[in-house]
């Protein structure tokens, strides 16, 4: 990776030079049995892990002959000690050569695989059309393994004979180990969303397929794997909002500069847990006026926590804050605050889902 130095702010690519100057200094400025060597020496290896593969040699031939010159002025240049000096800055300098070529070769394997784990994950996960009819959508994902950019949370959006319906979900466990579970929730949605005349027989359809899929498992992921998932339904004029809530955070209402948590009036298990409770909830409607936000979130932000220990509520944070301009607004203010809140120390996924109701 010969462009390697780009990875690196400039005050960092500026370290090897300054121990070359450094070096260079303290051996002209300080009494003989003191010397630089070491300086210049710690500056090639630097070089190698900071600079790129071109800019390392350059750098690496500027502290040779620093060290030649050094063991010509202190009259040292062809006994044993000027010999050790300089052996001493090339052994640095080929050691620190040798650094930016195992760096370069595993940052390329590594960029492979990010550009695979995106491809898979706009595969699994493809961004929703940033508007249906009214409504304005915008996404945002952030996977815990942030490396492998694949997380355990889910979001879909359909537009189907019964208005847009949405999803979002948090299946058990994160990163790569939930990818399969992502894969079935998603599958299921789509397929269902189509043909389910309502939100419980949607949410049945999704519980059956992770039902089906555990039955395939063994162990832990069999007995104790689960869903938590929120189904939403707009009407056909966008006026009216149907929510259907298995155990997931509660979605919450923006409107001007208000902020309100749309719980549920009947919780339900999660997926995957209905063979618990054989009553099943119904769902909650509540009317969306016009230039108002539905903000769907999963646990990576309720629960997210500050230095303190605190949890997150979006519904207090962000009160008072709005208008907010559109869904990407809405999104924006939240995953900004969040980060934010927690140092950017996040380790949960996150997905955010926001839609903005606007009268034709």
């Amino acid at each position: 990776m010969d462009r390697l130095s780009g990875r690196w702010p400039l005050p960092v690519r500026c370290i090897p030079p300054a121990l070359v100057l450094a070096g260079v200094l303290f051996d002209a400025f300080t009494p003989i049995d003191y010397h630089g060597g070491p300086l210049l020496a710690a500056a090639c290896v630097t070089a190698g892990a900071t600079l790129s593969f071109r800019s390392t040699v350059v750098l690496a031939a500027v502290a040779l002959g620093a060290m030649v010159g050094l063991t010509i002025q202190h009259q040292s240049f062809g006994h044993a000690l000027g010999f050790a000096e300089i052996a001493n800055v090339l052994l640095a300098g080929l050691l620190g050569l040798g650094v930016n070529r195992l760096i370069a070769r595993y940052g390329r394997s590594l960029a492979t695989v990010r550009t695979v784990a995106e491809a898979a994950q706009r595969a699994i996960l493809p961004t929703p059309p940033e508007r249906m009819g009214p409504l304005d959508i915008a996404v945002r994902y952030r996977a815990a393994q942030s490396e492998a950019r694949i997380g355990g949370d889910v979001y879909a959006v359909e537009d189907t004979p019964y208005g847009v319906r949405l999803l979002i979900a948090d299946v058990r466990g994160k990163g790569l180990g939930a990818v399969a579970a992502v894969s079935v929730v998603l599958g299921a949605f789509r397929e269902a969303a189509e043909w389910a005349p309502d939100l419980p027989e949607l949410a049945g359809r999704l519980e059956h397929a992770l039902i089906r899929e555990g039955a395939r498992r063994s162990g832990e992921d069999q007995s104790e794997g689960f869903t938590t998932a929120l189904v939403a339904e707009f009407s056909a004029d966008c006026r009216t909002l149907r929510l259907l809530n298995r155990g997931h955070p509660a979605p919450y209402l923006l409107v001007g500069a208000t902020v309100v948590a749309l719980n549920a009036a009947e919780p339900d298990l999660p997926l995957g847990m209905g063979g618990l409770d054989g009553r099943r909830s119904v769902p909650d409607v509540h009317p969306l006026p016009p230039g108002g936000s539905l903000l769907l979130v999963t646990d990576g932000v309720t629960e997210a926590r500050d230095g303190a220990g605190a949890f997150y509520d979006p519904a207090v944070q962000l009160a008072g804050r709005g208008p907010f301009h559109g869904p990407s607004g809405v999104i924006d203010a939240l995953v900004g605050d969040v980060e934010e809140w927690t140092g950017g120390s996040g380790t949960d996924d996150m997905a955010v889902l926001a839609v903005t109701y606007h009268s034709p």
